[in-house]
């Protein structure tokens, strides 16, 4: 079994409340997880109305499979165009 893991750091410019936020991330989310089957949620900055940290997981049986899939959320969500995307990381674990 290989599971991926992923951190999205987005930059949000045109937000002045959380709740501006919180419609802009969900969307983000909302697409990702429709598009790919993961499991995505925000995980961080939660009260910084300018900054969002997502994370998501991925799990199969493929190493390279998993690094592809990864590599396609990370421009998928910078084609979106919704947030600029600061920062990414990206962690492939073997069980």
């Amino acid at each position: 079994m290989v599971v991926g893991v992923g951190m999205i750091k987005c930059r949000l410019h045109e937000c002045n409340s959380l709740k501006a936020k919180r419609k802009v991330v969900k969307s983000m989310i909302a697409r990702l997880r429709n598009h790919f089957n993961i499991s995505i949620a925000e995980v961080g900055s939660n009260d910084a109305y300018h900054n969002a940290e997502i994370g998501f997981s991925a799990v199969g049986n493929d190493r390279s499979a998993i690094n592809s899939k990864i590599d396609k959320i990370f421009n998928m969500a910078e084609s979106l165009g919704i947030a600029e995307i600061i920062d990414t990381e990206m962690e492939i674990i073997n069980l």
